[in-house]
This record gives C-alpha cells, structure tokens and sequence, in this order.
C-alpha cells in the first residue's frame, strides 16, 4: 500500500491554482517530520508569491532557514523588485555554475523560474534536466511548448505518467499539450480543466484553461462565458486579461475593449511575457518607422 502523502491537499490546492486554500490548508496540516514541515511551508509560500503577497515571504523567511525556503525567497525576491533582478540573475550565476545541491528540486525549480522569467530557456532547462522531480517536468513541459517543440513536451509528459499518471500535475501537463496539439485533443483538455473545476473550484487558472480550449475551437462565445466567470474571481488576473485581448480581437470587438485589458495587464504586470513581447514589438516598429522615414526624407 502506497504511503499516504500527508500534504495532498496543500499539493492540490497549489496546482489548480486555489492560492487562500493551500495556505488554509497549510496552516492546519501537521505533517510529520522535518522534511514535511518543511514541504509545507514551501507550498504555503509559493501560493502567498502566487498572491503576488511577496512581503509576506520576505518578511518571514529567515536567512537561517532550510535551502529549500531560502529558494522561494529568492523568487519572492526577484519578483518584487525589479532594480534587483539582474543583480540576483547574476548571482544565480555563479551559485549554479559551482557546486550546489542537485537534489534539491526545490531550489531547482525556483532557479529555472527566474530564468524562465528571464527567457533564458536554455539555462532553465540545464538546470531542470537535474532532476526527475514532477514539477520539474513539468516546467520543463511547458518550456517546450513554448518552445513550440510538442514532440519533447510529449516525451517528458511519458515520464510523468511513468511516475505518477493520476497527479493533478500530470493531468494539467497532459492538458497543456492537448492544447497545443490542437484538433480532436482540444476537446480532452477541455474535459481535463472541467472535470478538475468540478472535483476542486474553479480557479482561473482551470477557467483559463477552459477558455483556451475553446479559443482554439472557436467557440468564442463559450470562452467569453468561462473569462467572465474568471473575472469575477479575480479582475487583475494576468493570463485571463490576455485571453481577454487575444477573444476581443477575435470576436471584433471596438480597439478600446481590447486595449483597456492591454493597459491594466501593462500597469499590474509588467514582467508578464505577453507584455514583454508587447514592448519588444512595439520597440521594433518605432525603429522601422524612424528608419524608413529617414530613407524617404533622404
């Protein structure tokens, strides 16, 4: 008989997106073991960078604490403050090119985050192939996908199901490459989100999920359907105000509907990879026109 895991429910709720319950759930579990304890508080403070509540993380971890945490703080970190980044990417650096512990997914993983965050992919990588941890996979998942390399993303999610098909990781990673894989699958990943919606609550992560589904089936008026819904529980979330601007576009809608998403997604979450790709483009356009207008006026 398999063990029992002592912190599903915080697990859970920190994968379907459900930030308040996984701290709830937190707060009440009593795990048994340092290891565990430690397992906890990790979960606990990743929902409260979830929450954007970075304070929270810096203010209470302690330089004293176990790696493991010491790693969430260093995300924790970056994330709220900009002017720091590169000075903690530089660090970063350093620390993964000497000697560090391989064995600590956790450090891995909010590693590979930064650098994730940073788009350098290839470093992020390096640093997931480390381990066979699920969550490492499945970060490693979703840069390939966006990698728009499916054919690695599927050969990673073998390795999920080898290890633990029935996770909720796993199945969100299934869901995920269904996606992308587009056609008949889209139906199945639509039916992944829901049925975890169902079984859990219907966080915007799952909605999100619902609506991407739907988008890509063309069926707007569905995906208008669970965004709003999604709005409801949280109006600044950043992957629901992208799927907002991407279904304005789609449906016709007037440019100011669309661009009243893009300056809130811009004002709240400037680091978002939408936005940075945003500013890139718009960067570039500015320099074509400046440049063509050179050569014509010469």
């Amino acid at each position: 008989m398999a063990d029992v895991d002592e912190l599903f429910e915080v697990k859970n709720a920190y994968y379907t997106g459900n930030f308040q319950q996984c701290i709830n759930e937190a707060q009440k579990a009593k795990p048994s073991g340092d290891d565990g304890r430690t397992q906890r508080d990790v979960f606990m403070y990743r929902a409260y960078i979830g929450q954007r509540k970075y304070g929270v993380v810096l203010d209470e971890i302690r330089a004293s604490a176990d790696e493991a945490l010491l790693a969430v703080k260093l995300l924790a970190d970056y994330l709220s403050n900009e002017s720091k980044r590169a000075r903690i990417v530089t660090d970063l650096d350093k620390k993964v090119s000497g000697s560090f512990d391989l064995s600590n997914a956790t450090f891995l993983l909010m590693a590979a985050n930064i650098y994730y965050f940073e788009g350098n992919l290839e470093a992020a990588l390096k640093l997931l192939h480390q381990s066979d941890h699920l969550e490492c996979i499945a970060l490693m998942i979703q840069i390939y996908l966006r990698m728009d390399r499916v054919d690695l993303a599927r050969k990673e999610w073998a390795k999920m199901q080898e290890k633990d098909e029935d996770c909720t990781i796993s199945q969100l990673a299934q869901a995920w490459i269904y996606i992308a894989m587009g056609s008949d699958k889209l139906k199945d990943a639509y039916y992944i989100f829901q049925e975890m919606a169902d079984r859990n609550t219907a966080t915007p992560l799952l909605l999100n999920g619902q609506a991407a589904a739907y988008i890509a089936q063309g069926k707007y008026d569905d995906a208008d359907t669970v965004l709003q819904e999604s709005m409801d529980k949280d109006s600044n979330n950043a992957e629901t105000l992208v799927n907002m601007i991407v279904l304005s576009q789609l449906t016709g809608k007037a440019p100011e509907v669309a661009n009243r998403y893009l300056s809130q997604l811009k004002d709240s979450h400037r680091s978002h990879t939408f936005v940075a790709n945003y500013f890139a483009k718009e960067a570039e356009f500015d320099r074509l026109s400046t440049s063509y207008s050179a050569s014509v006026q010469t």
